[in-house]
């Protein structure tokens, strides 16, 4: 049963002190620095953004879930409805900094189909392309349902390729994936170089592929959901990280879980953590690789001043060379990636958790940007309002982590989305939380089998991690 809410705590606490600061074996100290930068998005804060529903972390719970980003409040959403008009098991949220999220509902849908087609197959490219591509309906039928106010637009997604030899690859890429009777690519748009410019509005397009995707206020999204859940009886504890989870399970079944702020007893765990999930579930040490990420929002001095870009998109002048954006409807731009500066020095994002600096020579990426790559935008005055670095959570083998870790039983996990959540999320939360509730096993899910976290997997030594 749901415990009795409480008036909610307001959080006073002072930073604590670092996490790890020798690092946690291969993985890099303090993974949490107390000054992260600033993203956009965080830019107005929800009232639940440093909200705890107790005062003091409650001694146990049926279902602890380790996150509160999209994976984490997605899983307890999907928990809450399956549950309906009956009562609620207790489920506790803890998240080590403030509620939080990011994101773009892209699927990736023909440009990793090689990659993917080289480890797994045409079939598995396929199944996934075709999962993402699912999720832009998906998330717009849930901002529907729930009435969402995260600024959602459904929209076309253009690659451009800005590089002739480049260009001249990907386009015998995409025929040979139409060849192979991929049913993903029926959504993609190809223009060649004749209109490739003047459909995508780039200087110098040499080819472009339109598909569909979405783009949103990824916080928002979050926060409205947390709200839902937190309503309905789930128990959020922010700044609580937690520590270390026991390698072995009480007599009665539960885990023990420590956390900053006490040890809280436990049934089930879902491990929501993405980039930071090997901290405290070792066996996913050199699976799951914190990379960090570098973003930006452009912004022109006066309103009307810009053309309005009805598409998002990824400029991409190779294959280590590339960057991805949304055009917001306050004329403003997102643009992260930045890859020429940032995939040199494989120190510089490889295994890295330090969000709190940018990588400083990519900053100068972001000046006159949209002046240098698009028609129309030469006068605008257009110029970098803001940068910040994040963190993601990317899998040697391409493939997301979600189901039951092996060997822990009542422990599951959804993480390692490499750079592409939004666009598996939704769904694979939904499966998480039957399995969670429903002891439904992986296969009866419907989810690619491919992303099912095994031993086999834990044990696989090759690392297939690029940027571009």
């Amino acid at each position: 049963m749901a415990s009795t809410a409480a008036e909610p705590s307001p959080v006073t606490d002072s930073t604590p002190p670092p996490l790890w600061p020798d690092g946690a074996g291969p993985l890099p100290p303090n993974p949490l620095p107390p000054n992260p930068t600033l993203p956009f998005w965080r830019t107005e804060l929800h009232e639940l953004d440093t909200h705890r529903s107790t005062p003091e972390l409650p001694q146990s719970c049926d279902v602890l879930i380790i996150g509160s980003g999209y994976s984490g409040v997605s899983t307890a959403y999907h928990l809450v409805e399956s549950y309906g008009d009956a009562p609620l098991s207790s489920i506790v949220m803890v998240e080590a900094r403030e509620a939080c999220s990011g994101g773009h509902v892209k699927p990736i849908v023909y440009f990793a189909f090689p990659r993917q087609a080289a480890i797994y197959g045409d079939k598995v490219a396929n199944e996934i392309a075709e999962f993402q591509l699912q999720h832009v309906l998906a998330v717009k039928d849930l901002v529907e349902k729930e009435n969402i106010d995260c600024d959602f637009q459904l929209t076309r997604a253009c690659d451009v390729f800005l590089d002739q030899a480049y260009a001249d690859q990907v386009t015998a890429s995409f025929n040979k994936i139409k060849a192979s009777g991929a049913t993903c690519v029926r959504q993609v748009q190809y223009t060649g170089p004749r209109d490739a410019e003047q459909i995508s509005g780039v200087k110098g397009a040499k080819c472009c592929l339109t598909f569909p995707a979405a783009h949103l206020w990824p916080y928002k999204l979050v926060m409205h959901l947390l709200s839902l859940v937190i309503a309905k009886g789930v128990n959020l504890q922010t700044r609580t990280p937690v520590l270390s989870v026991a390698d072995k399970q009480e007599a009665d079944g539960s885990w023990a879980v420590t956390t900053s702020r006490g040890t809280i007893m436990v049934k089930k765990i879902v491990f929501a953590t993405n980039a930071y999930t090997a901290y405290i579930a070792p066996q996913y040490t050199d699976k799951i690789i914190p990379c960090r990420g570098i973003c930006s929002r452009i912004v022109c001095p006066g309103p009307g001043r810009a053309p309005h870009l009805p598409n998002s998109y990824s400029l991409r002048a190779g294959p280590s060379n590339s960057d991805y954006f949304v055009s917001r409807a306050d004329g403003s731009i997102v643009v992260g990636g930045a890859k020429p500066y940032v995939s040199v020095r494989k120190e510089l994002w490889y295994n890295v958790v330090d969000d709190s600096k940018i990588v400083e020579p990519a900053r100068q990426h972001f000046d006159g940007y949209m002046q240098r790559n698009f028609r129309g935008w030469e006068e605008t005055g257009a110029y970098t309002d803001k940068v910040w670095s994040g963190v993601q959570g990317y899998t040697t083998d391409l493939a997301s982590h979600v189901g039951e870790v092996p060997g822990k039983s009542g422990q599951f996990i959804i993480a390692g989305f490499n750079g592409h959540g939004m666009p598996e999320i939704l769904l694979t939360s939904k499966a998480v939380a039957s399995m969670v509730k429903d002891g439904k096993t992986y296969e009866e899910t419907g989810l690619p089998m491919v992303f099912k976290t095994t031993q086999e997997r834990l044990n696989y030594e090759g690392n297939h991690i690029a940027l571009g």
